[in-house]
């Protein structure tokens, strides 16, 4: 069965319908889904249009009672639904059912602030007038999810933009839609109002073109690519419309002298390999001091010759497969680049071979590069991870801000003064201290500085920021 877009609140089926592979296994199909044309595109900005005036002023115990049922149902199937996160997307089970919890998790945080919403009453500056200051929904918002999150990227753009009383027309990464479909159906069947919620499935280049191209879609939040942020941010700006973009990350992991070696290790090899190295927020620049250097390097070795690359849905696996061809192909791209250009492939880089015909790759760590060389300034999106050496702290905080990335940062130290002196002078939105670089919570703000993001921060009460516009009223009294 295909499955459909939803379009004004019916499901409607497109002139053709793609196929959604398990990386795994390449012989599993995982399902069949509709591809949206530019002109559904166009349908589903429109009704999103028509919907806005009564949604933006529906009660808040409604948006409240729709996004709590979701988040119970979310949870309640996050075996189910983290299963086929991990069969389409790649990443281990565990993975994929931590993935889903923390979708039905934003949830539940934002059918709270439903019930949080608030303002302030302040006294003018004139005698007898009072000021109130609101904040009102921004209008249609579009919202474009890339591949490797593909359930919680969604619920953390899709569930504020719905609290604060947007209507939405989301558009999911072509390659995993299955997790974007349920959480849609999920919503859909919690009641809400047709036009509210529209899933358009398809290719950038028509459905996303066709949102950028709208002067209907009053604010754009992207997670993707840094070369299609562009394109998204010249679009928004000839519309005059706000914009919300994460793009890519370089981000650094600094392992002092003085860093328990157990701890910089573990949090290394999380950083670097765990997802398969598809996160935004994974290092894949370990900058460590001389000291500690060769011990470093030795024990991370040991540490990737345990880890355990197989089937994303079998029972011990660490690591699951890469998420497509092309991405693996740009992997080993990139390996070999990293030989030509001088740095020593220290372990691991080949292609591996399992029960069942899928994109396996033995996560890579290189020595002897320097913060020049292409793998330590572009972003690979893979499991490969490069060594720098460095002298001492200061240079290595010098490393680690060097690059036009600013997302994540983190260090390995037991030292109070290096730890608090990099949380205030790392470059990045995020900063890690004895911790991977990824993982976040879901009600703290995500995003980061530099080339990495522009606009407000996602998740938590700071998303208020981008779905939401403030109105300054005044009253004689």
């Amino acid at each position: 069965m295909v499955q459909k877009n939803l379009i004004d609140g019916e499901w409607i089926a497109g002139s053709e319908a793609f196929r959604n592979i398990n990386p795994s296994d390449t012989n599993d199909v995982v399902g069949e889904y509709a591809r949206a044309s530019a002109d559904d595109a166009r349908a589903a900005i429109a009704a999103a249009k028509a919907a806005f005036p009564t949604w933006s002023r529906s009660g808040i115990l409604e948006r409240h009672a729709i996004l709590r049922k979701t988040a119970d149902e979310i949870l309640a199937r996050k075996d189910e639904l983290g299963k086929l996160l991990s069969r389409e997307e790649g990443k281990t089970l565990a993975e994929g059912i931590g993935e889903t919890v923390r979708a039905g998790q934003i949830f539940d945080f934002f059918a709270g602030e439903c019930l949080r919403l608030a303002g302030e009453v302040l006294p003018s500056a004139r005698p007898n007038i009072g000021v109130e200051i609101t904040r009102e929904p921004v209008g249609v918002v579009g919202i474009i999810t890339p591949w490797n999150f593909p359930i919680a990227i969604p619920a953390w753009k899709i569930a504020p933009a719905l609290c604060y009383g947007n209507t939405v027309v989301f558009k999911p990464a072509e390659l995993v839609p299955g997790s974007s479909w349920a959480i849609v159906d999920i919503l859909n069947r919690a009641g809400l109002p047709k036009g509210v919620l529209n899933l358009v499935m398809g290719k950038g280049s028509v459905v996303g073109q066709a949102m950028l191209d709208s002067p209907d879609i009053h604010a754009i939040t992207f997670t993707g690519s840094t070369g299609t942020g562009k394109r998204v941010a010249l679009a928004s700006v000839e519309h005059n419309r706000k914009y919300q973009l994460e793009m890519g990350g370089k981000n650094p992991f600094v392992v002092l002298d003085d860093a328990d070696l157990a701890v910089a290790v573990e949090a290394a090899v999380n950083s670097a390999f765990f997802s398969t190295g598809q996160r935004c927020t994974a290092s894949s620049r370990l900058i460590v001091t001389e000291g500690i250097h060769d011990r470093f390097v030795a024990a991370m070795g040991e540490r990737m010759k345990g880890l355990v690359v197989d089937d994303a849905l079998k029972a011990g696996t660490q690591i699951g497969p890469v998420v497509d061809e092309s991405q693996l192909n740009q992997d080993t791209d990139y390996i070999a680049i990293g030989r030509q250009e001088g740095a020593k492939l220290a372990f691991g880089g080949e292609l591996l071979k399992r029960d069942t015909p899928g994109f396996y790759l033995q996560p890579a760590l290189f020595t002897e590069a320097t913060n020049a060389m292409r793998i330590s300034r572009e972003e690979i999106f893979g499991p490969v991870a490069s060594v720098i050496r460095v002298k001492d702290y200061d240079e290595a905080l010098t490393v680690a801000n060097d690059t036009p990335f600013g997302l994540s940062s983190g260090i390995a130290t037991t030292s109070l003064k290096h730890a608090t002196h990099f949380k205030r002078n790392a470059e990045a939105g995020m900063v890690m201290v004895n911790l991977p670089t990824a993982g976040v919570d879901f009600h703290v703000p995500f995003g980061g500085r530099k080339g990495s993001s522009h606009g407000s921060r996602e998740q938590g009460r700071y998303a208020a920021e981008f779905y939401t516009t403030v109105k300054t009223a005044y009253t004689l009294a």
